[in-house]
């Protein structure tokens, strides 16, 4: 595997360079001091995987991560001392396609360090089996014909939650929305009207072959799990039948992962157990941000809990601030890829 380093630190540089290369086929193609030489770099020597610090001199981590996913895309992993510290600068790369953030493993011998050691060495085995997806989706895309996609999942108190964040998205929206709620198939056209009462957008029941279309809110009509196809359209599947939720907001979320081109935003609403959990912290590990609601607005804090215990949410915020999150992640992802746009 082909590591690259952006660190303008010396000591952190060594100490990342022992950990990677005591993995046996592991090697160091290049390292660069700060975020316009890892720029140039990449340019060159394409890795399969670029360690990236936050805070250089010149060009910063996340201005690189977004050239360089918009110009020579790899996956990164985003190492810096502190991510509690560097919160906001991890989600803004994460939202321009870094995989994941991990603190910079410390030096020594004891116990916690080599805990450390391991933990990114867990992260680099891990991104090596998801960087194939990562690299292979944009060759998937039809041009012109791939909208940025807003997926969310919700269940007990889902229909209030849904009303409220669609009711603050702009008409104009240029993007697609799928929702997955757990509802009796007997109430679910009742709840895409319900819903389209709330909002200027466009609701509607998502139909066997469907494509999404940008401004069109859909909604999971059936018992049976809705997935998106190879071919990017909506079919729906029994399988799996041993899922306690039908629809499943992980069969949905874990298809949008495998065979959505485009990385976009991911939410995950109040409801009873822990369904959509798994699937959200799989598309936030390929890159999409993905956000859940809080303990306090949620009727029911059981999905949104179990996204935060497996870490699978970049924000965790009240209802309220949802559709703004969702449009600030629209406008981050606008920067790195011409077709997301608002308005």
């Amino acid at each position: 595997m082909k590591i690259a380093i952006a660190n303008d630190l010396k000591r952190a540089v060594e100490s990342l360079s022992q950990i990677v290369l005591s993995v046996p086929g592991h090697k160091i193609c290049w390292v660069a001091q700060d975020g316009d030489e890892a720029i140039q770099k990449c340019a060159v020597d394409t890795p399969d995987l670029i360690l990236m610090d936050m805070v250089m001199p010149r060009v910063d981590g996340v201005e690189a991560t977004r050239r360089i996913m918009s110009e020579s895309p790899c996956p990164i992993l985003v190492v810096t001392p502190t991510v509690d510290g560097n919160a906001a600068k991890v989600f803004e790369a994460m939202g321009h396609g870094a995989l994941d953030a991990i603190n910079t493993p410390t030096m020594g011998t004891d116990p916690i360090a080599q805990s450390s050691r391991d933990a990114l060495l867990k992260k680099i085995q891990m991104i090596r089996k998801l960087g194939k997806i990562a690299q292979k989706t944009p060759a998937e895309k039809p041009a012109g014909q791939i909208p940025p996609l807003i997926v969310i999942g919700a269940s007990t108190g889902g229909p209030k939650a849904l009303g409220e964040i669609l009711s603050n998205l702009p008409a104009g929206l240029n993007a697609a929305i799928v929702i997955v709620q757990h509802v009796d198939e007997a109430f679910s056209a009742g709840l895409a009207d319900w819903l389209g009462q709330q909002t200027s957008l466009r609701v509607r029941l998502a139909s066997q072959g469907d494509r999404p279309k940008r401004g069109t809110v859909y909604v999971a009509g059936t018992r049976d799990h809705l997935v998106i196809t190879s071919g990017h359209t909506f079919s729906y599947t029994q399988e799996p039948r041993s899922s306690n939720y039908r629809p499943s907001v992980d069969v949905f979320f874990e298809s949008v992962a495998k065979h959505w081109p485009e990385k976009c935003v991911a939410v995950l609403l109040t409801g009873m157990g822990r369904d959509g959990a798994a699937g959200l912290d799989v598309l936030r590990r390929i890159g999409w941000h993905t956000i859940a609601q809080d303990k306090t607005t949620s009727i029911v804090y059981g999905m949104p809990k179990a996204a935060k215990e497996l870490e699978a949410a970049a924000e965790i915020l009240p209802i309220g601030q949802i559709a703004q999150a969702i449009l600030r992640s629209l406008r981050k992802f606008s920067l790195g890829k011409g077709p997301y746009q608002i308005g």
